[in-house]
């Protein structure tokens, strides 16, 4: 019988979000959290910490990093273990580890990496190391049966997701499509009252959230909340 999937969260730090970029002004302090996901054998990796930019972006963000090593090792792992990386998108807080998987293939969505061309999305050490291996996505792709990556464009134009099948329900890793397992619940409720007919004005909706619930979470995980979102009810 295949090995059923698990699903285990890294911590991999954190970084102060100024109030500049907060929706009530104020600073926030937000983990970098990535995923570690063991399927039919397999180890992959959903997002790999936050890496080292530049001095102004330190100075902006201030984060602590954890070394990426030390949570792999911490979950039983190492990163020659892990083969497949995805990454939700490629900036700098997401791709800190990239460097560490010289030769193993690292998804992306196309659209982002035609950002990443197009310069100033992200510090180009992360993505034009050594041995870098990207795979680039035109969008939804089974990559393993029952692990689909999933375009969620918003953050960036070529944000992705992964959903990950399981017996006892499926789990989504959604990255940064939200700033918090809150705003996902909100989004989500913005949906069912939409399609109940309530009366405008509504909030706007994307259609790929739809795509997401058409695969029945049973819970979403965030790259920057500790939150689990799980259906009501």
């Amino acid at each position: 019988m295949a090995e059923q999937p698990a699903v285990r969260r890294l911590n991999l730090g954190w970084f102060i979000r100024p109030g500049s970029e907060t929706a009530d002004g104020a600073p926030r302090v937000e983990p970098a959290l990535a995923y570690l996901v063991r399927h039919d054998g397999e180890l992959l990796l959903f997002d790999t910490g936050i890496g080292t930019a530049d001095p102004e972006t330190d100075a902006h963000y201030r984060p602590y990093r954890r070394p990426l090593p030390e949570a792999l090792a911490a979950a039983g792992a190492e990163p020659s273990d892990v083969s497949v990386v995805v990454n939700c998108h490629l900036h700098f807080d997401h791709i800190g580890g990239n460097p560490l998987f010289a030769g193993t293939p690292i998804l992306v969505q196309a659209a982002e990496m035609a950002l990443v061309r197009g310069g100033e999305h992200t510090p180009g050490h992360l993505v034009d190391f050594a041995g870098a291996a990207y795979e680039e996505l035109p969008g939804e792709a089974e990559i393993r049966p029952g692990l689909w990556v999933i375009p969620t464009p918003g953050h960036t134009a070529g944000h992705q997701s992964l959903v990950v099948r399981r017996p006892d329900g499926t789990v989504i890793l959604a990255g940064q499509t939200h700033a918090s397992a809150s705003d996902f619940a909100a989004a989500r409720l913005a949906g069912t009252a939409a399609a109940s007919g309530a009366r405008p004005p509504l909030p706007e909706s994307d259609a790929w959230p739809r795509r997401l619930l058409e695969f029945d979470p049973r819970r979403v995980l965030f790259a920057h909340d500790a939150s689990v979102w799980e259906p009501a009810g």
